[in-house]
């Protein structure tokens, strides 16, 4: 049990891996494991490569050109297992969320031994776990009812308190793609979680800035932020007691959305239950608005930014989801291009007190 309501069962596959099932109620004993049939995957030994003119790591995996890709519905490997002698990632069961260790890691606890070459090398140590939101392939991250959409907020926070512990960790990044047209590979609603050995270019980069500002004047700079965006309202697309949605305004993509909690929490791990709650209110107002708006999924990209773990308290830190919009339709969203992907300056198509309106304008039921 990882939190009052919240239960939770740690089992082994046959390969080895872990299986990490979590549930709003108790979860029945007997369950056993499973994993698709079929050669397992040759022992992953990705490693890490140093960009110098960039100044940030490159991880290569090349085995996991092998993974697999876009199976029709009765092939669904996180789907819970239906039959003996077709099973998947999971059994079947009473539990609501599923962790499990990625059958094609980029990032593994063995890496060793890296290739030599002109430029530093070093292991790509780590995990990259697989979450599965929910056991119904045609429901979405959106759809779960909020007590379930609570549950996953607990079970990120786990996963972070878990692999953060781990020597080979210093930053855990819990994210969702969303879509085929962002590379997605299997349908059913699920995200994924790297640990890396290192924190990323991108939170490092805002951490930096945000201990910055926090030296300078004593603030939290996304807490400042949050404060502009509730004086100015005019961006704000959920307002709660505990937590806020809005669009930046400086998003650089036309329907991006950041969504935090009203005061700094450094991590998804020091959220209270109050916290958690709205939160999910929060979450499940955006991506609803996102699916009505255009009567379809939506496809996004969902990161979740946070401190590093490190043990130290990072009081600069802000835990807080960004969505990032991945495709173009009716010219409404942006190609990344020269500009964004060569130079990093990205080009905004729209301002976002316009793009703000047609989401606003989406009627949503949170119940």
């Amino acid at each position: 049990m990882t939190a009052p309501g919240f239960f939770k069962r740690t089992l082994t596959k046959p390969d080895g891996r872990l299986l990490l099932l979590y549930g709003r109620q108790p979860i029945m004993d007997g369950l056993v494991a499973t994993q698709p049939l079929g050669d397992a995957p040759a022992p992953a030994n990705p490693h890490l490569r140093w960009h110098p003119l960039r100044g940030e790591w490159v991880a290569y995996a090349g085995h996991r050109q092998n993974r697999t890709f876009l199976p029709p519905p009765e092939f669904n490997p996180l789907a819970p297992t239906q039959h003996a002698n077709n099973p998947t990632e999971l059994p079947a069961g009473n539990y609501d969320v599923a962790v499990f260790e990625n059958r094609f890691p980029a990032l593994v606890a063995g890496a060793h031994d890296p290739p030599a070459g002109v430029v530093d090398t070093r292991p790509a140590q780590g995990a990259c776990e697989v979450v599965v939101f929910t056991r119904d392939p045609s429901s979405s991250l959106g759809k779960l009812p909020l007590d379930h959409l609570e549950l996953v907020l607990e079970v990120w926070a786990d996963r972070t308190a878990e692999l953060g512990a781990r020597d080979d960790v210093k930053y855990v990044f819990p994210f969702e793609n969303r879509g085929v047209e962002v590379g997605v590979t299997l349908q059913h609603p699920h995200g994924q979680i790297y640990a890396y050995p290192f924190v990323p270019p991108i939170p490092a980069l805002e951490l930096e800035l945000q201990k910055q500002h926090l030296q300078s004047t004593g603030r939290g700079l996304l807490h400042d932020v949050i404060n502009n965006e509730l004086r100015d309202s005019r961006r704000l697309l959920y307002r709660g007691a505990e937590a806020v949605a809005f669009m930046p305004a400086f998003a650089r993509y036309g329907y991006e959305v950041w969504v935090a909690p009203l005061q700094a929490v450094p991590s998804l791990t020091l959220l209270s239950a109050a916290q958690r709650r709205d939160l999910a209110r929060a979450l499940k107002t955006v991506l609803l608005k996102f699916d009505g708006l255009w009567q379809r999924p939506f496809p996004y990209i969902m990161a979740i930014h946070q401190a590093p773990s490190d043990g130290e308290e990072h009081l600069e830190a802000h835990v807080h989801f960004e969505f990032y919009p991945a495709f173009r339709m009716q010219n409404r969203l942006k190609y990344l291009a020269g500009s964004e992907m060569g130079a990093g300056v990205f080009m905004a198509d729209s301002v976002p007190e316009d793009k703000v309106k047609e989401l606003q304008a989406v009627e949503v039921r949170l119940e």
